[in-house]
């Protein structure tokens, strides 16, 4: 028998997997949204794009830059702009630790996925990052491919 799911909202809408490879991700933190209703339906039909979007400290408030929400067609009149800046809800205290984490050099706020929690309430996970320079991104690439090499020799010989 399969089993059961442990949150059966839990849903992933969209996930920045190019972030991993470019950035070495030095921590994470789960962060609300602040979504049009139209936004949020367009979400739930898994319409949406977050690898060119990045998060910024501005004015005291995060905001999420650059991410895509396609239009709801059902909303004709009342729709929303589709890379319009999302407000984000954070505690006073993790804002000022993000802040700090971004006036370091090369650190910068990624955001890795977006999902429906257990509540059915759209959540982001943004990382703390500091971008790769080439050779890294080599080195990561060269030890996923021998680790898939050596899975597959296993599988062979074991």
């Amino acid at each position: 028998m399969a089993k059961k799911p442990d949150n059966p909202n839990y849903k992933v809408i969209a996930e920045n997997r190019r972030a991993r490879f470019d950035y070495a991700i030095e921590s994470d933190l789960e962060v609300g949204i602040i979504l049009e209703g139209s936004e949020v339906k367009s979400l739930r039909q898994g319409q949406s794009n977050i690898a060119e979007s990045y998060a910024e400290v501005k004015e005291g408030e995060l905001w999420l830059v650059n991410s895509y929400i396609a239009p709801y067609v059902q909303a004709k009149t009342f729709g929303h702009e589709e890379k319009r800046r999302r407000k984000m809800l954070v505690s006073r205290k993790e804002l000022s630790k993000l802040w700090n984490a971004t006036q370091r050099e090369g650190m910068t706020l990624v955001p890795i996925v977006m999902y429906f929690n257990h509540k059915g309430l759209v959540k982001l996970k943004i990382g703390i990052a500091k971008g790769k320079k080439a050779q890294d991104k080599r080195e990561t690439s060269a030890k996923r491919d021998w680790n898939r090499q050596k899975a597959r020799l296993l599988k062979q010989n074991g």
